[in-house]
Formats: C-alpha cells, structure tokens, sequence
C-alpha cells in the first residue's frame, strides 16, 4: 500500500493512525487489517463516502457488522448498492460461462482428428 494511498484514506476518515514521537504514522495490526477492509469494499464498487458510514458499524476487521439504529436513508443507500452488486455478479457470471463454453469447445476442437479436405 503506498503511503500516498494512507494518506487519503487518512483525509476521507476513513484511518486515523497513532503517532511516533517523531511525527510518522503507526499502522497497528488492526489498522492493517482495516486497510484490507477498505480494499475490499472499494473493490466491491462502495464510494469513500459510504465507507465512511459502514466502517464504525464493522465489529473488527473481517467481522460482522453491527447497526443501533440506522438512518433509512443509509439502508436504502446499502440496498441499492448491494443490488448494483448482484446485477455485477451475474453479468460476470454469464461472461465466465461463456468463456468456459467457449474454452471448452476450443480444447475439443483441438482435440478432433483433422478434417479431409
């Protein structure tokens, strides 16, 4: 991860790392393992912004997420997002298939004896 990568996600609020004596960050076991969540759902296609609200809701890195009372505006953000999310998938699914088909029929046609002319 670059530090130019913390930095931003530093200025998003999305990391608030300790401090050296000398003024360097520390990035703890924990922040890392932060770092790795917000990978992940920026690779799931959520904004900063709605990472900003996810992450206090996240029990620790990799676990379970907890909500007292979300807004109903927050849900339906998340809800529209995990729908944009399903719609992704199939789309890659269908495109998975279909290369495998295609792979598929490309190994037996590799496989067949040659054809007469």
């Amino acid at each position: 991860m670059s530090p130019r990568l913390l930095r931003y996600y530093e200025e998003q609020e999305l990391l608030k790392p300790s401090r050296e004596q000398n003024g360097y960050r520390d990035y703890d076991e924990v922040l890392v393992g932060r770092v790795r969540q917000i990978r992940d759902l920026l690779d799931s296609g959520l904004s900063t912004k709605l990472i900003k609200d996810v992450l206090p809701c996240l029990a620790e890195p990799r676990g379970d997420i907890h909500f007292d009372n979300p807004e109903p505006e927050f849900i339906e953000r998340l809800v529209e997002h995990c729908d944009r999310l399903t719609e992704r998938i199939d789309v890659m699914t269908r495109n998975r298939d279909a290369l495998r088909n295609y792979l598929e029929r490309l190994a037996s046609a590799a496989d067949a004896p040659p054809r007469d002319p």
